[in-house]
């Protein structure tokens, strides 16, 4: 959407009464049937703005999308989240994110954000489907970290830990983070988190932190099955909620954990990590791509390794695979 209609959005917020389309086109400085096309445009995109001819326009109220000028207005980061890049609907962000990566220069996109109202064909671990419809937070955030390739999964466990930090202090609600990526609320799912890497030897060169949070999405839009395994923001509180607030806010969060990966605080990632786990001191079964076995899970390492001591006290460690809770 050009600027312009952001310009006429911004007069009409900081108006107290309606005002004409003459007084926004003064202000701004376009004429008064670029000022009319301008609120049709809003009006598009979801704000509701009452118009008259005697009174003028008035803003009643603000758009329900997850529009990148929406959150901008509430972001306190230095630089992710600065750049966005909004769709109404597409197969993933991750694949967006590739699209672009390939396309330019990763340090000049580093911390760009990529949002979607809707997700067609999202992607989970192991390739599995994510259901992304309207009303959760889909985003891909474009990285170029630097950080020794052997640290990279720290990008992940900031990111859960800003997630569920993010929703403790924005909701109140008990969010836990199950290994390797889960971020539950009781023993539902609220989001997950998947990270895509592009390296070459010991060189990364970009990272695609994807996550997933179903924030107001009726349960009712998923199977029965699914809806026993899930829960969503808006179902835990009984109303839905301002995304545009509780994006900016994860992204303040993530980019505070990811300043410390870069400064090599790795230990502080680690153990904010272990008081929001819901999976250590449990007993999991683990299923990897090679085998399969039960045990306690007793701790994770720098490297979001998962500690297992199994029933003959051999001790596991398991840098990939699924973890079920018993």
């Amino acid at each position: 959407m050009p600027q312009s209609a952001f310009k006429v959005l911004e007069v009409l917020e900081q108006a107290d009464s309606p005002i004409s389309g003459e007084i926004i086109s003064t202000k701004i400085g376009i004429t008064r049937a670029a000022v009319w096309k301008h609120i049709n445009e809003l009006r598009a995109m979801g704000y509701d703005i009452s118009s008259s001819q005697k009174e003028g326009y008035r803003l009643k109220k603000t758009s329900s999308k997850l529009l990148p000028y929406e959150v901008l207005k509430k972001l306190k980061t230095r630089f992710i989240g600065k750049k966005m890049r909004y769709l109404e609907n597409t197969p993933s962000t991750n694949w967006v994110g590739k699209q672009i990566c390939s396309e330019g220069e990763v340090e000049k996109i580093h911390g760009l954000v990529i949002i979607a109202e809707e997700q067609t064909g999202g992607i989970g671990r192991m390739g599995r489907a994510w259901v992304s419809p309207s009303g959760g937070i889909w985003i891909t955030i474009v990285l170029k970290p630097r950080i020794p390739i052997d640290h990279v999964f720290m990008v992940t466990m900031a990111g859960s830990v800003a997630v569920a930090r993010a929703i403790r202090k924005e909701f109140d609600l008990g969010a836990l983070i199950k290994w390797p990526n889960d971020i539950f609320i009781g023993n539902k799912k609220v989001a997950g988190l998947l990270l895509e890497l592009s390296a070459e030897a010991d060189t990364i060169h970009h990272c695609l932190l994807g996550i997933g949070i179903d924030v107001n999405v009726p349960l009712n839009q998923f199977s029965p099955e699914l809806q026993k395994e899930i829960t969503s923001i808006s179902a835990e509180l009984g109303h839905e909620v301002d995304r545009a607030t509780f994006l900016a806010r994860i992204l303040k969060e993530f980019e505070n954990r990811f300043l410390l990966i870069e400064s090599g605080e790795y230990d502080a990632i680690v153990r904010e990590w272990k008081s929001l786990s819901c999976t250590l001191e449990q007993r999991v079964h683990i299923t990897t791509m090679k085998n399969s076995f039960e045990g306690d899970a007793i701790d994770i390492d720098e490297y979001g390794a998962l500690i297992i001591r199994k029933d003959n006290g051999k001790i596991e460690r398991v840098i990939a695979g699924d973890c079920f809770h018993r």
